[in-house]
């Protein structure tokens, strides 16, 4: 007897369902993009009217000038944490991830570990940085200056990188595995050119985020990095250097209008360098995931 198939009517209640769903779906959606939106807006409209290139290429003088010297800082920042953290939290990801084997008594082995990481990314920013200002600036007399900067955000944005490459190595499928492992590649050759390959796109997303909080930081630096009107130099202790979260902290407030028109500079520059890692990284992945498809 032949069987009779019917198409899959959805009820009143399910559709209605569906509805709700997606109303709250998207009020939660616009309730975190619009206020994202109405600051990007608000900087640029406060920025742009006054805005000259010079900002660019001079360093702060009295109660105008530029921001060479922090715009400079902030990228030497920028490189060194996603080197430090970078390295650290994707090994640690990859070990949490591929390397950390099940105990006889059921328990995960990188336990330890994976709980000191989630207790360290719920340390108040502000903290961390006082104890690298006590520890470092202090106890290894090493004063204001870069190191220890890029230790205590390294430390701030470590847990990120690990968790975000952690679950994108998760994600990866079993069977790529299986497959390196049947066509008799070692198993750090099958990491290196399979999994970490597909799970690229997720680990870059990682180092994204941190690379972004570590921008938008304030308090950390304040207490490990100081402030200098000069230039980075390539000294990495008893050196202050600048950076452009130090201007839009302190000049918003100040009574002179050259010296909020700065802190307006300093906010929309960081929102281009914050778009700017943006698109590199989805142009690194697009290119990445063109060159997986050609090899399938």
């Amino acid at each position: 007897m032949a069987q009779v198939t019917t198409a899959y009517r959805p009820t009143r209640g399910r559709r209605v369902r569906e509805v709700v769903f997606r109303t709250l779906s998207t009020a939660a959606l616009a309730f975190v993009v619009g206020p994202s939106l109405w600051l990007i807006v608000d900087v640029v409209v406060r920025a742009v009217p006054h805005w000259h290139w010079s900002v660019l290429t001079t360093v702060p003088l009295g109660t105008g000038g530029g921001l060479e010297n922090a715009l400079l800082g902030t990228l030497v920042i920028m490189g060194g944490v996603l080197v430090l953290a970078g390295t650290v939290g994707v090994l640690a990801g990859v070990h949490f991830a591929e390397l950390s084997r099940p105990r006889r008594n059921g328990k995960g082995g990188g336990n330890v570990l994976r709980t000191a990481t989630e207790v360290l990314s719920g340390f108040p920013s502000i903290v961390l940085g006082y104890v690298g200002y006590v520890a470092l600036c202090v106890g290894l007399h090493w004063g204001f200056s870069l190191l220890p900067a890029l230790i205590i955000l390294s430390l701030m944005v470590t847990p990120y990188i690990a968790k975000s490459t952690e679950s994108a190595l998760r994600q990866v499928p079993t069977a790529y595995r299986e497959g390196a492992e049947a066509l008799g590649m070692s198993t750090g050759y099958a990491l290196r050119k399979v999994v970490i390959r597909s799970a690229l796109p997720g680990i870059v997303t990682g180092l994204l985020i941190a690379l972004a909080i570590a921008v938008g930081e304030t308090a950390p630096l304040i207490y490990t990095a100081g402030i200098t009107n000069n230039l980075p130099s390539a000294s990495l202790i008893h050196q202050p250097i600048a950076y452009l979260t130090y201007y839009v902290w302190t000049d918003y407030n100040q009574p002179i209008k050259s010296s909020q028109y700065l802190s307006f500079d300093a906010a929309l520059i960081l929102i281009v360098l914050v778009l700017a890692l943006l698109v590199v990284s989805r142009m690194l992945v697009n290119r990445t995931q063109r060159h997986a498809e050609g090899r399938r």
